[in-house]
């Protein structure tokens, strides 16, 4: 049985993310072995205005107060660029906000 080639992950936009991106979700078929640091960049090409703001300006990564959640698990957030989600994943990019 042949291995997929690609797979299919929804990314979900949160506050400032979703105002910028001017949705809740996109959608994303992707070759299997995509990173999480490529769906940044592949984003930052979809939304360039987000670069800067919740894009890091490398274009590879979420500025420190902005992550991946994955699947609605907040146990689970995304930190390693360089592994991988799987076939039906949902991404839900979340900004941390914090203050004293």
């Amino acid at each position: 049985m042949a291995k997929p080639e690609n797979m299919q992950i929804t990314v979900e936009f949160t506050t400032l993310a979703r105002f910028m991106a001017g949705e809740a979700r996109i959608h994303l078929t992707l070759p299997v072995e995509t990173t999480y640091g490529e769906i940044v960049t592949c984003l930052a090409e979809l939304y360039p205005a987000m670069v800067g703001i919740i894009i890091a300006e490398d274009k590879k990564s979420l500025l420190n107060s902005n992550l991946f959640i994955i699947n609605g698990e907040m146990s689970q957030p995304a930190f390693i660029m360089n592994e991988s989600p799987r076939d039906g994943d949902r991404l839900t990019i979340v900004s941390v906000a914090t203050g004293g």
